[in-house]
């Protein structure tokens, strides 16, 4: 899935919540200006020159604020329709103008967070920005004739009065517009992260869905050969051992007893084999071993792999803590491969190890294993997933922790822990 850029992603519309506080905020910025105008026609504070009728003012009030009840919705069509508005009311010398200001600057910054066509949306706020320093100019050539000649009369400043004016005024109309542009784009940029963000996030659960899929299925093919190549053996043995007892049946029936006895142990055997392996391919990995196992088949093995490191000459020991719970025959098998990978490691890459310390811990929701040696930590990972990357693959399959690394105190350990409160509990 790619990644829209940044000219093709448009924001999707409002949603019915936003539309809704949309309708109550331009409703009470209608009526704040009503009542904006109210005080200024009280207080006769008519800034912009002698003012128009009562219904005329109580237009242009409504005109400039009452659009912004759609301003998510339609947000070029507000923004002309508020500055259409914004400036005849100016050129009518309607006294309302702080909260018609504050309409403009939200019609301006909404056209830019909102504006689903962005080329669109730059060059109509562009356009109306313009526009208004248009009109700003045309209003200062208006009103020159009209500047009383002691307008000026405390001015002691270096700069000429008239022209100290006129900067302040342009000055404060280019912070004004342009904050509110930059608001805007801001805010829109803000959105198009967040849902690249969202989009990211969703990639990367769906890879780690995939990637979870992909170790549950490669350690059960490796299972199904190492089923292969345990169980076959067996069967084939019993195949050739039934054609000879049915060759000497009936020449030397004490060849053929012991023919069947033969193919009975292999046969126990072979389902032994075959019951353990199939546990670990179920579907569900939590069911515990049954009952009449007081202890997995892979686990009693570790004690096996201990005498073999004592046997290359390690100073090996094996201790075991805590109450076993039942364990699925995944997890126990999962756990002897930790081990025994481990042990392998040491024999073969740890320099002057002298002992090596093998602890599987119970404990009251996790299956410890810890492996440790001190030899000097210089342990490649094998490239063929049978190092470090198998190791993890399988801890990981179950939901576990690995940590590999050397120790503080010199040496190196392989330590993996596996989740099993939730299979003691159904077995209580």
């Amino acid at each position: 899935m790619s990644t829209m850029t940044a000219g093709e992603w448009r924001r999707p519309g409002p949603t019915p919540e936003q539309q809704r506080i949309d309708v109550y905020s331009g409703l009470i910025v209608t009526v704040l200006a009503l009542f904006s105008l109210t005080l200024a026609r009280s207080t006769g504070a008519f800034l912009l020159g002698p003012p128009p009728s009562g219904p005329e003012q109580v237009f242009w009030a409504v005109a400039v604020t009452l659009p912004l009840l759609w301003r998510r919705r339609f947000p070029t069509v507000v923004m002309i329709v508020v500055a259409a508005a914004f400036i005849g009311s100016q050129a009518r010398a309607a006294p309302e103008t702080q909260l018609s200001g504050w309409a403009l600057f939200a019609a301006l910054y909404t056209l830019g967070a909102w504006g689903q066509n962005r080329r669109t949306a730059r060059r109509v706020r562009a356009a109306v920005i313009a526009v208004m320093f248009v009109w700003l100019g045309i209003y200062h050539a208006v009103s020159y004739n009209s500047i009383p000649d002691d307008a000026f009369s405390d001015a002691v400043g270096p700069v000429p009065p008239l022209l100290a004016a006129i900067i302040a005024t342009v000055l404060a109309n280019v912070l004004y517009f342009g904050f509110a542009y930059f608001v805007g784009e801001t805010a829109w940029l803000a959105a198009r992260r967040q849902h690249e963000l969202q989009q990211q996030a969703e990639q990367l659960r769906r890879s780690q869905a995939e990637a979870r899929e992909r170790a549950v299925v490669g350690e059960r093919v490796r299972i199904a050969r190492e089923l292969h190549d345990v169980v076959a053996h067996h069967v084939s043995v019993m195949g050739v051992q039934a054609s000879a007892c049915r060759r000497v049946f009936d020449k030397d029936p004490a060849k053929a007893l012991t023919a069947l006895s033969s193919i009975e142990e292999t046969a126990r055997t072979a389902v032994d084999e075959l019951r353990r392996m199939l546990g670990v391919l179920r579907a569900s990995d939590s069911a515990p071993v049954g009952p009449e196992q007081d202890r997995p088949a892979a686990l009693e093995q570790i004690a096996a792999v201990v005498d073999r490191a004592r046997e290359a000459g390690l100073r090996a020991t094996l201790g075991v803590y805590g109450e076993r719970p039942p364990l699925p025959e995944s997890v126990s098998q999962a756990a002897y491969r930790i081990v025994q990978e481990a042990v392998t490691n040491t024999l073969k890459h740890a320099t002057g190890a002298t002992m090596i310390d093998v602890r599987i811990r119970y404990l009251a929701q996790e299956l410890e294993v810890d492996v440790t040696d001190d030899g000097r930590a210089t342990r490649p990972a094998n490239a063929d997933g049978l190092g470090l990357v198998g190791m993890r693959e399988r801890v990981g399959t179950h939901g576990g922790v690995l940590e590999v690394g050397p120790r503080a105190g010199g040496g190196w350990r392989v330590r993996a822990r596996f989740p099993v409160s939730t299979m003691a509990e159904r077995s209580a």
